[in-house]
């Protein structure tokens, strides 16, 4: 059994994993702690986590019915993400591990993502081509391998997700962003106005969103208050229809220009319905699967590192005291 640990931004994760079978996976959600804010607050995020990571181990631990004389290695975030979140669940899981003289893996989140596609049911095998969509990242990987991926294509600027909390907020829809952006839409009218759907046409498969937030800006600007109060549900429509566009414009691209039989679809934004719709629509028209990973595996969590860990190498005590986090 894998006892796997994640906390790269402002969800504390714990999950124990044996095999390809999540056995638990824990999130302790700080969503509410960080509304005020707009975003997440790294400060009060690590805070946060110091608080939440033993309780959360707990949590998984029993639920998994296991203690920890019962797992066989400790895997951890160990980069992208805020640099203090990282390195409490990097000191915890050392913790931990060297207390039981365990074994260590290190995980890169964005691997944890793709690795999600590998878990059970109905685990996707490599060669695939992923789209990672979430609040920090937004990338299109060749994942020719369970143990890497090669990135093929990258925001120039804003990710997904991120431009979503930054709609949200000028449309007063609250964070995080993206589940608010969609409830909204689905009383509003997605050609109402005109958004600016970025690099559609230009022949790389690299992302861009800062210029649909300019955009946006503008139009709220523009509106004035009572505009934006008037047409909330048209604008968050519009705007969620310029952004699951250019994802899908890129997919489609990087799917056309390599031979590949699927595509999963991973990171917090690929738990968005229009997106999930529209993806589905072009693969079909393609011919290729669609891999759409459970709700509870695209955001944040802990199951997809312990999936990475699967194929990562080990890292026996007391090698791993010396280990650091890295913010990129």
């Amino acid at each position: 059994m894998i006892l796997a640990v994640e906390t790269s931004c402002d969800d504390t994760c714990a999950a124990v994993l044996d095999d390809g079978r999540v056995l638990s996976n824990i999130v302790s959600s700080q969503a509410k702690v960080h509304e005020g804010f707009g975003g997440v607050v790294p400060e009060i995020a690590s805070r946060h986590h110091l608080e939440l990571v033993n309780p959360v181990v707990d949590a998984a631990l029993a639920e998994a019915d296991c203690g920890l004389d019962d797992v066989e290695a400790i895997a951890v975030t160990t980069h992208p993400g805020l640099i203090g979140a990282l390195l409490v669940g990097l000191s915890s899981a050392k913790a931990l591990a060297a207390a039981r003289r365990l074994p260590m893996i290190a995980v890169d989140h964005l691997q944890g993502h793709v690795a999600s596609a590998f878990l059970e049911p109905d685990p996707l095998e490599p060669p695939f081509l992923a789209l990672i969509a979430s609040g920090g990242h937004t990338l299109l990987a060749a994942v020719r391998d369970h143990g890497s991926h090669e990135v093929i294509g990258r925001t120039l600027d804003d990710a997904a997700g991120e431009a979503l909390d930054k709609a949200a907020r000028l449309l007063g829809l609250g964070y995080p962003g993206g589940p608010a952006i969609q409830r909204a839409a689905e009383a509003g009218d997605p050609g109402s106005f005109p958004m600016p759907v970025a690099m559609s046409r230009e022949p790389g498969l690299d992302f861009s969103f800062s210029g649909l937030k300019t955009a946006l800006a503008y139009t709220v600007r523009d509106l004035g208050e009572g505009g934006v109060e008037e047409r909330r549900a048209d604008l968050a429509a519009s705007f969620q229809a310029a952004v699951v566009s250019q994802l899908v414009a890129k997919a489609g691209r990087a799917l056309d220009e390599g031979d590949w039989d699927a595509l999963a679809l991973g990171g917090g934004v690929a738990a968005n319905g229009p997106l999930r719709e529209a993806l589905g629509a072009a693969c079909e028209r393609r011919g290729v699967r669609l891999k759409l990973v459970p709700p509870a595996l695209c955001t944040d969590n802990a199951a997809m590192i312990g999936s990475a860990a699967r194929w990562a190498p080990r890292t026996a005590y007391p090698d791993y005291l010396g280990w650091d986090a890295a913010a990129r």
